[in-house]
Protein backbone atom coordinates (compact mmCIF):
# COMPACT_ATOMS: atom_id res chain seq x y z
CA UNK A 1 0.00 0.00 0.00
CA UNK A 2 1.66 3.23 -1.21
CA UNK A 3 2.36 5.55 1.65
CA UNK A 4 3.34 9.15 2.35
CA UNK A 5 6.88 8.78 1.04
CA UNK A 6 5.64 7.28 -1.87
CA UNK A 7 3.47 9.63 -3.06
CA UNK A 8 6.21 11.91 -2.11
CA UNK A 9 8.42 10.47 -4.91
CA UNK A 10 5.86 10.04 -7.52
CA UNK A 11 5.26 13.83 -7.27
CA UNK A 12 8.68 14.38 -7.75
CA UNK A 13 9.55 12.49 -10.11
CA UNK A 14 6.37 13.33 -12.51
CA UNK A 15 4.24 15.75 -11.24
CA UNK A 16 5.89 17.98 -14.00
CA UNK A 17 4.27 16.16 -16.81
CA UNK A 18 1.61 15.45 -15.13
CA UNK A 19 0.77 19.31 -14.31
CA UNK A 20 0.79 20.14 -18.27
CA UNK A 21 -1.17 16.50 -19.59
CA UNK A 22 -4.16 17.98 -17.30
CA UNK A 23 -4.16 21.23 -18.73
CA UNK A 24 -7.65 21.54 -20.18
CA UNK A 25 -9.21 18.40 -18.43
CA UNK A 26 -11.21 18.27 -14.68
CA UNK A 27 -8.81 16.49 -13.36
CA UNK A 28 -6.32 16.87 -10.78
CA UNK A 29 -2.78 15.78 -9.78
CA UNK A 30 -3.89 14.25 -6.73
CA UNK A 31 -6.64 11.95 -9.02
CA UNK A 32 -4.00 10.91 -10.93
CA UNK A 33 -1.76 10.55 -8.63
CA UNK A 34 -4.68 8.14 -6.46
CA UNK A 35 -5.03 6.27 -9.91
CA UNK A 36 -1.39 5.22 -9.61
CA UNK A 37 -1.42 4.15 -6.30
CA UNK A 38 -4.64 1.81 -7.20
CA UNK A 39 -3.39 0.70 -10.33
CA UNK A 40 0.45 0.08 -9.66
CA UNK A 41 0.75 0.78 -6.13
CA UNK A 42 1.95 -2.50 -5.31
CA UNK A 43 4.90 -2.34 -7.83
CA UNK A 44 6.43 0.73 -8.10
CA UNK A 45 6.80 1.61 -4.46
CA UNK A 46 9.07 -1.35 -4.22
CA UNK A 47 10.77 -0.74 -7.31
CA UNK A 48 11.95 2.70 -6.52
CA UNK A 49 14.17 1.28 -3.29
CA UNK A 50 16.21 -0.94 -5.75
CA UNK A 51 18.60 1.58 -7.38
CA UNK A 52 16.61 1.01 -10.62
CA UNK A 53 16.42 4.17 -13.48
CA UNK A 54 13.16 5.72 -13.52
CA UNK A 55 12.56 4.25 -17.03
CA UNK A 56 13.03 1.03 -15.50
CA UNK A 57 11.04 1.60 -12.99
CA UNK A 58 8.07 2.58 -15.19
CA UNK A 59 8.90 -0.46 -17.86
CA UNK A 60 8.23 -2.76 -14.91
CA UNK A 61 4.46 -1.38 -13.85
CA UNK A 62 3.02 -4.48 -15.03
CA UNK A 63 0.51 -6.75 -13.27
CA UNK A 64 -2.71 -8.72 -13.34
CA UNK A 65 -1.64 -12.24 -14.42
CA UNK A 66 -4.24 -14.42 -16.24
CA UNK A 67 -6.40 -16.29 -14.39
CA UNK A 68 -9.32 -18.22 -16.03
CA UNK A 69 -9.77 -21.82 -14.96
CA UNK A 70 -10.45 -23.98 -17.64
CA UNK A 71 -11.81 -26.84 -15.22
CA UNK A 72 -14.51 -24.43 -13.84
CA UNK A 73 -14.66 -21.90 -16.54
CA UNK A 74 -14.08 -19.04 -13.40
CA UNK A 75 -11.82 -16.46 -13.85
CA UNK A 76 -10.79 -14.26 -16.33
CA UNK A 77 -13.85 -13.41 -19.33
CA UNK A 78 -12.42 -11.02 -21.54
CA UNK A 79 -9.51 -11.67 -24.00
CA UNK A 80 -7.35 -12.80 -23.27
CA UNK A 81 -8.35 -15.78 -21.23
CA UNK A 82 -5.22 -17.72 -21.49
CA UNK A 83 -2.00 -18.24 -23.51
CA UNK A 84 -4.06 -20.28 -26.08
CA UNK A 85 -6.62 -17.00 -27.24
CA UNK A 86 -3.04 -14.68 -27.06
CA UNK A 87 -1.51 -17.00 -29.47
CA UNK A 88 -3.90 -17.61 -31.60
CA UNK A 89 -4.39 -14.07 -32.91
CA UNK A 90 -2.18 -11.88 -35.42
CA UNK A 91 1.51 -11.15 -33.23
CA UNK A 92 0.02 -13.00 -30.21
CA UNK A 93 3.11 -15.46 -29.99
CA UNK A 94 4.89 -12.23 -30.00
CA UNK A 95 3.24 -10.46 -27.45
CA UNK A 96 2.80 -13.74 -25.20
CA UNK A 97 6.71 -13.62 -25.42
CA UNK A 98 6.51 -9.83 -24.61
CA UNK A 99 4.12 -10.06 -21.74
CA UNK A 100 6.25 -13.13 -20.37
CA UNK A 101 9.13 -11.70 -20.00
CA UNK A 102 7.50 -8.62 -18.66
CA UNK A 103 6.41 -10.64 -15.61
CA UNK A 104 9.46 -12.39 -15.39
CA UNK A 105 10.89 -9.41 -15.22
CA UNK A 106 9.17 -7.60 -12.53
CA UNK A 107 8.50 -10.65 -10.19
CA UNK A 108 11.91 -10.34 -10.29
CA UNK A 109 11.40 -7.61 -7.50
CA UNK A 110 7.95 -8.24 -6.36
CA UNK A 111 7.99 -11.33 -3.96
CA UNK A 112 3.98 -11.69 -4.22
CA UNK A 113 4.26 -12.02 -8.17
CA UNK A 114 7.02 -14.96 -8.10
CA UNK A 115 4.44 -17.57 -7.43
CA UNK A 116 2.47 -16.62 -11.04
CA UNK A 117 6.19 -15.87 -12.81
CA UNK A 118 6.92 -19.78 -12.04
CA UNK A 119 4.12 -20.85 -14.27
CA UNK A 120 5.80 -21.00 -18.30
CA UNK A 121 1.88 -20.32 -19.50
CA UNK A 122 0.95 -17.14 -17.16
CA UNK A 123 1.96 -13.34 -18.18
CA UNK A 124 0.68 -9.98 -17.50
CA UNK A 125 -2.83 -8.01 -18.95
CA UNK A 126 -1.95 -4.84 -17.36
CA UNK A 127 0.43 -2.66 -19.02
CA UNK A 128 1.49 0.91 -17.69
CA UNK A 129 1.75 2.82 -14.22
CA UNK A 130 -1.96 3.59 -14.69
CA UNK A 131 -2.67 -0.16 -16.01
CA UNK A 132 -4.26 -0.52 -19.64
CA UNK A 133 -5.68 -3.51 -20.34
CA UNK A 134 -4.30 -6.02 -22.95
CA UNK A 135 -8.15 -6.97 -24.14
CA UNK A 136 -7.52 -4.19 -26.25
CA UNK A 137 -4.43 -5.71 -28.47
CA UNK A 138 -7.65 -7.24 -30.68
CA UNK A 139 -9.35 -3.51 -30.67
CA UNK A 140 -6.95 -1.63 -33.16
CA UNK A 141 -4.14 -0.96 -29.91
CA UNK A 142 -1.62 -4.60 -30.50
CA UNK A 143 1.12 -1.62 -31.86
CA UNK A 144 0.49 0.32 -27.78
CA UNK A 145 2.11 -3.71 -26.85
CA UNK A 146 3.78 -4.37 -29.22
CA UNK A 147 5.95 -0.96 -29.55
CA UNK A 148 5.81 -1.53 -25.63
CA UNK A 149 4.47 2.27 -25.09
CA UNK A 150 3.47 1.38 -21.96
CA UNK A 151 7.29 1.74 -21.06
CA UNK A 152 7.23 5.61 -21.53
CA UNK A 153 5.85 7.64 -18.69
CA UNK A 154 4.44 10.30 -21.76
CA UNK A 155 2.62 7.52 -23.96
CA UNK A 156 1.22 5.49 -20.83
CA UNK A 157 0.08 9.33 -19.23
CA UNK A 158 -1.78 10.30 -22.75
CA UNK A 159 -3.42 6.63 -22.86
CA UNK A 160 -4.83 6.97 -19.27
CA UNK A 161 -5.89 10.41 -19.75
CA UNK A 162 -7.75 9.57 -23.20
CA UNK A 163 -9.64 6.93 -21.30
CA UNK A 164 -10.72 9.11 -18.62
CA UNK A 165 -12.24 11.46 -20.64
CA UNK A 166 -13.81 8.58 -22.16
CA UNK A 167 -15.37 7.50 -18.68
CA UNK A 168 -16.27 10.73 -18.16
CA UNK A 169 -18.99 10.30 -20.85
CA UNK A 170 -20.16 7.63 -19.90
CA UNK A 171 -21.85 9.46 -17.13
CA UNK A 172 -24.10 11.30 -18.03
CA UNK A 173 -24.08 13.75 -14.94
CA UNK A 174 -20.45 14.13 -15.35
CA UNK A 175 -20.26 14.05 -19.61
CA UNK A 176 -20.33 18.12 -20.11
CA UNK A 177 -18.72 19.16 -16.65
CA UNK A 178 -15.72 21.00 -16.47
CA UNK A 179 -14.60 20.76 -13.47
CA UNK A 180 -15.17 17.98 -11.05
CA UNK A 181 -14.77 17.47 -7.40
CA UNK A 182 -12.95 14.63 -5.85
CA UNK A 183 -16.09 11.88 -5.78
CA UNK A 184 -16.72 12.65 -9.33
CA UNK A 185 -13.61 11.72 -10.31
CA UNK A 186 -13.49 8.49 -8.16
CA UNK A 187 -17.12 7.86 -9.94
CA UNK A 188 -15.03 8.51 -13.51
CA UNK A 189 -12.14 5.65 -11.93
CA UNK A 190 -14.80 3.64 -11.52
CA UNK A 191 -16.00 3.70 -14.49
CA UNK A 192 -12.47 3.53 -15.88
CA UNK A 193 -11.90 0.27 -14.22
CA UNK A 194 -15.39 -1.34 -15.12
CA UNK A 195 -16.81 0.74 -18.56
CA UNK A 196 -19.10 1.93 -16.54
CA UNK A 197 -21.24 3.79 -13.42
CA UNK A 198 -24.09 3.45 -11.35
CA UNK A 199 -24.98 5.97 -8.72
CA UNK A 200 -26.98 3.79 -6.83
CA UNK A 201 -24.20 2.15 -5.57
CA UNK A 202 -21.86 5.00 -5.04
CA UNK A 203 -18.11 4.33 -4.70
CA UNK A 204 -18.66 0.66 -3.88
CA UNK A 205 -18.00 -0.33 -7.59
CA UNK A 206 -14.99 -1.69 -9.31
CA UNK A 207 -12.78 -4.67 -8.45
CA UNK A 208 -12.86 -5.54 -4.75
CA UNK A 209 -11.16 -8.35 -3.29
CA UNK A 210 -12.83 -11.36 -2.55
CA UNK A 211 -12.05 -14.81 -0.21
CA UNK A 212 -12.70 -18.02 -1.12
CA UNK A 213 -16.05 -18.35 -1.29
CA UNK A 214 -16.69 -14.88 -3.21
CA UNK A 215 -17.56 -12.49 -0.63
CA UNK A 216 -15.86 -9.43 -0.30
CA UNK A 217 -13.06 -8.44 2.10
CA UNK A 218 -11.59 -5.42 1.01
CA UNK A 219 -12.84 -1.99 -0.05
CA UNK A 220 -14.02 -1.44 -4.12
CA UNK A 221 -11.63 0.18 -6.31
CA UNK A 222 -14.10 3.06 -5.90
CA UNK A 223 -13.71 3.24 -2.19
CA UNK A 224 -9.84 3.15 -2.41
CA UNK A 225 -9.34 5.56 -5.50
CA UNK A 226 -11.12 8.12 -2.90
CA UNK A 227 -8.82 7.18 -0.23
CA UNK A 228 -5.94 7.68 -2.47
CA UNK A 229 -7.28 10.54 -3.59
CA UNK A 230 -7.61 12.44 0.65
CA UNK A 231 -4.43 10.56 1.02
CA UNK A 232 -2.31 12.23 -1.92
CA UNK A 233 -4.14 15.87 -0.54
CA UNK A 234 -2.96 15.74 2.82
CA UNK A 235 0.60 15.21 0.86
CA UNK A 236 2.20 18.50 0.56
CA UNK A 237 3.43 19.19 -2.63
CA UNK A 238 6.33 21.25 -2.21
CA UNK A 239 9.16 19.67 0.98
CA UNK A 240 8.87 22.27 4.03
CA UNK A 241 12.47 23.64 3.70
CA UNK A 242 14.46 25.12 7.25
CA UNK A 243 17.59 26.49 7.60
CA UNK A 244 19.29 25.25 10.90
CA UNK A 245 21.10 27.77 12.73
CA UNK A 246 25.08 26.47 12.33
CA UNK A 247 27.13 26.43 9.39
CA UNK A 248 28.62 23.14 7.81
CA UNK A 249 32.28 22.62 7.04
CA UNK A 250 34.71 19.43 6.48
CA UNK A 251 34.68 18.83 10.36
CA UNK A 252 31.20 19.48 11.33
CA UNK A 253 29.40 20.28 12.80
CA UNK A 254 28.91 16.73 15.28
CA UNK A 255 25.45 16.26 16.64
CA UNK A 256 24.38 13.11 19.01
CA UNK A 257 21.01 10.93 19.57
CA UNK A 258 18.99 12.13 22.64
CA UNK A 259 16.51 9.39 22.05
CA UNK A 260 16.77 5.66 22.77
CA UNK A 261 16.62 4.98 19.24
CA UNK A 262 16.78 6.78 16.18
CA UNK A 263 16.63 5.98 12.48
CA UNK A 264 19.08 6.87 9.92
CA UNK A 265 16.38 6.92 6.48
CA UNK A 266 17.67 6.61 2.81
CA UNK A 267 14.68 9.84 2.51
CA UNK A 268 13.30 12.91 4.38
CA UNK A 269 10.33 10.85 5.68
CA UNK A 270 8.67 8.41 7.22
CA UNK A 271 8.25 5.26 5.13
CA UNK A 272 6.00 2.40 6.09
CA UNK A 273 5.85 0.62 2.74
CA UNK A 274 6.98 -3.58 1.89
CA UNK A 275 10.73 -2.44 1.70
CA UNK A 276 12.06 -0.14 4.33
CA UNK A 277 13.67 3.67 3.99
CA UNK A 278 15.81 2.62 7.24
CA UNK A 279 19.31 2.22 6.39
CA UNK A 280 20.10 1.88 10.53
CA UNK A 281 19.41 2.78 14.00
CA UNK A 282 21.47 4.62 15.85
CA UNK A 283 21.21 4.33 19.61
CA UNK A 284 21.70 7.16 21.99
CA UNK A 285 24.41 9.07 21.67
CA UNK A 286 25.76 7.71 19.00
CA UNK A 287 27.36 10.72 17.27
CA UNK A 288 26.42 12.22 13.53
CA UNK A 289 28.00 14.78 11.74
CA UNK A 290 25.49 17.40 10.10
CA UNK A 291 26.19 17.34 6.12
CA UNK A 292 23.71 20.36 5.19
CA UNK A 293 21.92 22.85 7.93
CA UNK A 294 18.86 22.83 6.09
CA UNK A 295 16.25 20.43 7.41
CA UNK A 296 13.75 19.15 5.28
CA UNK A 297 10.27 18.25 6.26
CA UNK A 298 12.23 17.71 9.71
CA UNK A 299 14.92 15.75 9.17
CA UNK A 300 18.55 16.24 8.88
CA UNK A 301 21.20 14.68 6.21
CA UNK A 302 23.90 13.62 8.01
CA UNK A 303 26.60 11.00 7.69
CA UNK A 304 28.30 8.57 10.69
CA UNK A 305 30.11 5.62 10.91
CA UNK A 306 27.86 2.61 11.52
CA UNK A 307 29.40 -0.97 11.84
CA UNK A 308 32.34 -0.38 10.25
CA UNK A 309 30.45 1.86 7.24
CA UNK A 310 30.44 5.35 5.89
CA UNK A 311 26.43 6.18 5.93
CA UNK A 312 24.71 8.94 4.90
CA UNK A 313 20.76 9.51 5.35
CA UNK A 314 18.50 11.61 7.06
CA UNK A 315 17.11 11.19 10.73
CA UNK A 316 15.21 13.88 12.77
CA UNK A 317 16.27 17.04 13.69
CA UNK A 318 14.55 16.73 17.32
CA UNK A 319 16.04 14.06 18.26
CA UNK A 320 20.11 15.20 17.68
CA UNK A 321 21.94 17.16 19.85
CA UNK A 322 24.84 19.44 19.72
CA UNK A 323 28.10 17.76 20.55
Amino acid sequence: MPDTCDIRWFRQNFREKIDAALQGTPFSLDFLTALACQETGEVWPILRKKNLSLDRIVELCVGDTIDFNPNTGKGRKAFPKDKAALVAVTNGQRMFDIARQALVDMAHFIDSYKGAASNPDKFCHGYGVFQFDLQFFIKGEADYFLNKDYADFDKCLARALGELKDAQQKIPALKNKSVLTDLEMAHVAIAYNTGSFNPAKGLKQGFVPKDKHGNPIGPFYGEQVFAFINQAKNVPHEDDVTTLPFTVDANGPRFKVSSTKLNLRSEPCVDSGAASNIKASLSKDHVVQAMTNRAVRGFMEVETDFDGERLRGFASAQFLTPV
